[in-house]
Formats: structure tokens, sequence, C-alpha cells
């Protein structure tokens, strides 16, 4: 959520920074003006509360006095202010919950660096602060190469008889599947190899979280209001809890109505779970295969730091996805997200496409991001720095990675002319020492 108050002092550059971003509700103007209704409010409600509070003293005065008909006057006219300041209350409320309700749906100011654009066809292929073409060819694996013509990811699995969406159908409907025997094994493998890897080397801590959250801990991650559609809810007693969209929301909301000490920051979170998302909207796009499902699973890296670092750990968390990449072998690019295709909650989001052979052409399969304080601001996420200041934190998010989407590349840039998949060098130890998923000649 954005400050008013920075909205107020900087009207034109708040316009500017969001002319090119999607669904933009309000302007600066329009906000201002709800701003001075709920300050308008607010000073009616204490105006007539210090009046009463005077008519009290005199209404004592009176008594005191025995001055009854004075008395009597002024307990009517306490009264009468009673009423005023029980209305004035509540529009003070309608005044305060129309404001924040008009911030919850803006999205967050993109940073200067971020390419301008209304889509992804604006996006930015990025090689790193200092990189270049040639640096990023040297340091990324090599796409692979073919003497037969690839197939796609569902091809090789159903031929192989463990990957199979009639059955997922019949049991859940569409955009499910069911693996099996050793390709459920992979599956498993990589995500464990990923939550290993971010322990183990990037100084994560990892987390086993709830599945199931409250819609505060989704208002704080901003998938509410704007992106209710997307979930999946379920009665709770007399409400309800959402299943997770993306581990970010639980890890997120670790620090949420909370005052952390600067010592404590960074705080580095992973996990391995299930996500769970409707996809409202994406009709007819990826209907066949994994790429895009109802309910997969995923390692997420959350990051909780201060803002003068927010910068330096965004890169750090990118070298963390990549690094996932470079020892499964599989080749990659990375590309800088126009302001037309940024998420609502991004300042700035840095893509991992990684090249599928039997599509012939790039997928995302990690995207890392940094908020800003946007969250921070929802969920109440504060430190307090060196000098005893109280700050809001800045909070960044990234797949680590997808696990469905990178067993879909395994399968793609390791398979055999036979119809066999080799198990990438990095997950035999995960598979028991198997080499090969399939009959070989």
């Amino acid at each position: 959520m954005l400050d008013i108050n920075w909205i107020k002092a900087n009207p034109a550059a708040f316009d500017a920074a969001l002319k090119e971003r999607k669904n933009v509700p309000f302007t600066a103007s329009q906000l201002i003006e709800m701003d001075e209704s709920r300050r308008t409010a607010i000073a009616a409600v204490e105006e007539a509360q210090a009046k009463r509070n005077a008519l009290s003293k005199q209404i004592g005065q009176a008594k005191a006095q025995k001055d009854e008909a004075r008395a009597q006057a002024l307990m009517d006219e306490v009264a009468q202010l009673k009423d005023a300041i029980q209305a004035g209350e509540a529009t003070r409320k309608e005044a305060e919950d129309k404001l924040r309700g008009a911030l919850a749906i803006i999205p967050n100011i993109p940073l200067d660096e971020v390419p301008r654009g209304a889509d992804e066809s604006d996006n930015v292929e990025y090689f790193g602060r200092n990189g270049s073409p040639e640096t990023a060819a040297k340091n990324r694996p090599a796409r692979p190469t073919f003497s037969f013509k690839p197939k796609e990811h569902f091809e090789t699995g159903e031929a192989l008889g463990q990957m199979d969406f009639e059955v997922a159908a019949k049991i859940s409907g569409s955009r499910f599947v069911v693996l099996k025997s050793h390709l459920a094994r992979l599956e498993r493998a990589i995500g464990q190899f990923m939550l290993d890897l971010h322990v183990d080397a990037h100084g994560y801590t990892e987390v086993e979280p709830p599945y199931l959250v409250k819609d505060d801990a989704l208002y704080g991650t901003n998938q509410l209001p704007k992106f209710e559609e997307d979930l999946f809810f379920v009665p709770h007693g007399e409400g309800r809890l959402a299943l997770i969209p993306t581990a970010e929301v639980p890890l997120t909301n670790f620090v949420r109505d909370s005052i952390l000490s600067e010592d404590e920051l960074p705080l580095r979170l992973t996990a391995l779970t299930p996500c769970f998302r409707s996809e409202a909207g994406s009709a007819g796009r990826d209907t066949r295969g994994m790429l895009r499902q109802h309910q997969f699973n995923k390692v997420e890296m959350v990051a909780i730091t201060t803002p003068e670092a927010s910068g330096e750990e965004h890169e750090k968390m990118l070298s963390d996805a990549e690094d996932v990449l470079k020892q499964l072998g599989l080749h990659y690019r990375v590309m800088m997200l126009s302001t037309g295709d940024m998420g609502f909650g991004a300042q700035k989001t840095y893509d991992l496409e990684a090249w599928l052979p039997g599509q012939d052409t790039y997928r995302e399969i990690s995207s890392v991001s940094v908020c800003g304080d946007f969250q921070a601001r929802r969920m109440d996420a504060r430190y307090r720095d060196k000098d005893g200041k109280i700050r809001h934190v800045h909070t960044l998010n990234g797949s680590g990675v997808a696990v469905g989407r990178a067993l879909i590349a395994v399968m793609e840039n390791y398979q055999q002319e036979d119809g066999s998949v080799l198990v990438p060098d990095a997950l035999q130890s995960y598979m028991k020492g198997l080499k090969s998923i399939g009959a070989r000649s």
C-alpha cells in the first residue's frame, strides 16, 4: 500500500509513475480529495468531543452553584453533542474505509530503472548490473542440440506411462495431473534439491508453513482484495480460510504487526509447498500439459530487510534462483519486466525463463520481485534502526523455483531419441543413483 502523505507531497510523480501500470483506478487528485474528506471528518469529531468535555466541566460548576436550570440546559446540549459525535464517528469511519479501500487496489510505484511499456513485449533482457550478452552466455548453461525433433514434456511423460491427465481429470477436473513412478520421484527430487541448495548454500531458513491462511494474511501480501477470484476458499467456523496461492503469503506474514531489531535483518526464509490457483482469466491458455495447473509445488524464497539493503538483496535472490538452473544444467535467460507486465505489488521484477526445446521457446520458471515497503505498510511490519527510529521493512519474494516447470524443463532438455529422459547429475543422489528414466536401446 502506498503512503497517502507521499502521494499528497508528490501528486505529479504519482500520476506519472502509474501512467503505464494496468488498471490504476484513481488519480492523485482523487485520493487527495478522499484524504481531505477523512481529515475533515476527524476534525469535526475532535471539535465536538472538545466541546462536550468543556460543557461537562460547566455542568459540574452549575451543579456546584445549585443552578439546576443551567445544568439541565448544558446536559441537553451534551446529549445532542453525543448524537453528533456518534454520527461524526460513522462519517469518519466511512471516509477512512473509502480511502483505505482505494489505496488497497492501487499498484506499487515502479523503480526508475524499470522499462516503461504496455505488456510483455516491452520486457528487456537483463545481463546483470555490469554484465553483457557475452558474459551471460559464458556463465549460463548452453542451449541443447538434438539430432531429432524434440517432444513436449507431456508427449514424453504420457509415452512413459508416468504422466496421466485423464485420471487426474476424472478425480479433479482439468488443469490437474497425476505423476507416477520415476517421474513422481523426479518431481520430488527437484523440490528437495532446491530446498537443500537454498538452505545449505544460500543462507535461507527452512520453514514448513500452514497451507491455509486468513484474509488478513492475503491482504498483507496484496492478494486481497484485488485478486480474490484467483483464490480457493474453504469455510472455517463463521468465516473462511484460503489455500495458499504461494508460500510468499505465510512466509512474508511472519513479520506482520511486528517491530524487529535491525540486527535481525536480513531475514531469509524458504519453503517447499503446494500452491493452489484458480487461474482465473487464463481460459484457453496452456491447456496441454503441466504449464498452468490449479495445484503445483514451488520452492519460495522470501527476504525481509532494510530499505538501504533491498536492492542488493534483490540481486542476491536473482542469483540464488539462477544457481538452481545452472546446477540443473538448464539454459535460461533473465528478463526485467516492463511496467505493463509487472505484478501488482512489485517495484521491480526479474523473470527467469527456461528454454523448452519441445515448445522451441522460453517460458517463465521463476519470478523474483522487490516490493519496497508496499506490503510492509499493509502488514504494519517495521523495524527499529540503529538510531532507534521505527521504519517499515522492505519485502522481497521469488520462486526458487517452480518445481513443476523445472520438471518440464528437465524432461524436455534431457530427453533422448528413444523416449527416455536422463537424470541431471545434481539430482541423481535424490534418485538413488538412477541416471535415466525409461528404457534405452
